[in-house]
């Protein structure tokens, strides 16, 4: 299927120019162009939906400003390049105030200057439609199911009240133990809201020093403190129109809850270093994996902000009380971990599923997420054992759900336990893993030398 024809307007009433212009932009086949010599007929054809009109400033009916305008109004779309005999600024200035995207004055070389603003605005057209196609994309990957996989009754409860929380601003306080996925459901709420196509701006309130955290969530101008050598906007502002995320919420000073409490009430904020109040518009959804009402018992959290945030409540059930769901997320890990490594999709033997249900999952949905992968990575076979499942006290699942490991450091590990496996067999546990066995001897160096 063919790519509709770019369609461009020529509108200038000097027949010789109009022929000139015509000619020019004729030349590229993928242009589709119509003439026109005064504003009454362009405006009568705006129907056809045009991609660019090169408009004449100066037509015999009406002024080039208050075509534009007419046009603005019937489809803001529409890019406008002017054309005019005359150079003067003040009229370029009101011109690009309302909506014009260039002017250009009529000269020998204008045919250059034309085109290449012409390709400018195709490209960018062609970038926005990338755009629109990457946030469909992304909105599919964050729908219910993509986010939350189950079936139990408590993942269904989940479902419904997502969809509850697309339907409003409402703040939302997102509730559960660590590794249950707190930070994909406030995802599929903004990507499922009428918000989608605005960002989503996650912020962990654990990971920002206090003296920073004003800064980070408000922004500074330049010369506000030390360091500060330009003006940077704050999450308030990156998240304008779209969904503003306070993970781990308790972790906020109490010195800088009353800073949010006046955001969240006035609409507003102000960067460090400047008395100017800035407008802001972005929902709040926070997450925590500690009860609010007890921070706010021992006063490490304001009342005052809690029942602000408190909004719509979401509480995430731990992965033990998600029956069946284990099996079902373990197959998907399966799936995706086999997909993204270019392996063949192995299944899991009923042992191995019994291994799992019996086990009470600590770290909920990321450590069977990690279970699952170094399971895997260890199976010899199309089929994972219960002898590939290892749970609790392993050493290498605590420091991989526990610590954050670089992929070198967890290379490593898998490594170790394959020379382990194998009586130190280098060779074969290179055969294994499908890797030299002179990269077995750099990573081993490479940690020895740490």
């Amino acid at each position: 299927m063919n790519e509709k024809p770019f369609k461009i307007f020529v509108v200038e009433d000097d027949e010789w120019y109009n022929r000139l212009l015509v000619h020019n932009l004729s030349l590229n086949p993928d242009y589709e162009i119509e003439s026109f010599t005064n504003g009454k007929d362009c405006i009568s054809n705006l129907s056809k939906n045009p991609d660019v009109i090169t408009l004449d400033y100066q037509l015999p009916d009406m002024q080039g400003l208050e075509v534009l305008k007419k046009i603005k109004a019937e489809n803001e779309e529409i890019q406008v390049i002017l054309i005019s005999e005359q150079d003067e600024i003040d009229v370029v200035v009101e011109l690009l105030k309302y909506g014009a995207y260039d002017y250009i004055v009529k000269s020998k070389d204008i045919r250059e200057r034309l085109l290449n603003t012409i390709q400018n605005i195709r490209n960018g057209a062609s970038l926005k439609k990338e755009i629109v196609s990457l946030r469909t994309e992304v909105q599919k990957k964050y729908s219910y199911q993509n986010t939350i996989i189950g079936s139990s009754k408590a993942t269904k409860n989940i479902f419904a009240l997502i969809e509850k929380a697309t339907r409003t601003n409402i703040s939302v306080s997102i509730t559960g133990e660590t590794g249950t996925g707190k930070e994909l459901v406030a995802k599929a709420i903004h990507y499922n809201s009428t918000r989608a196509a605005k960002p989503f701006v996650a912020v962990n309130m654990a990971a920002i020093p206090k003296e920073l955290t004003e800064s980070e969530l408000f922004g500074h101008e330049k010369g506000a403190f030390t360091g500060a050598n330009f003006r940077r906007i704050g999450k308030f502002e990156e998240a304008h129109g779209g969904t503003l995320f306070l993970d781990e919420i308790t972790e906020m000073d109490i010195s800088i809850q009353a800073k949010l409490l006046r955001a969240l009430q006035e609409k507003e904020i102000v960067r460090v270093g400047s008395n100017k109040p800035v407008k802001t518009d972005c929902r709040i959804i926070v997450a925590t994996n500690q009860n609010l009402q007890d921070s706010v018992l021992k006063g490490l959290f304001r009342q005052d902000l809690y029942y602000r945030l408190y909004g719509f409540p979401i509480e995430l059930p731990p992965l033990r009380e998600r029956g069946s769901d284990i099996v079902i997320l373990s197959k998907h890990f399966i799936k995706e971990f086999c997909k993204e490594n270019g392996l063949q999709l192995k299944t899991i033997s009923k042992s191995a599923v019994e291994k799992l249900i019996s086990y009470s999952f600590p770290g909920n949905i990321r450590e069977l997420k990690s279970v699952i992968e170094l399971a895997i990575t260890l199976s010899d076979n199309e089929e994972i054992s219960s002898e590939d499942i290892l749970l609790g006290s392993n050493a290498l699942i605590e420091e991989t759900i526990d610590k954050e490991l670089s992929l070198r450091e967890y290379n490593i590990r898998v490594v170790k336990r394959y020379i382990d496996k194998y009586d130190g067999n280098i060779k074969l546990v290179a055969d294994k893993l499908d890797i030299g066995v002179a990269t077995i001897y750099r990573m081993l160096k490479e940690e020895n030398a740490d």
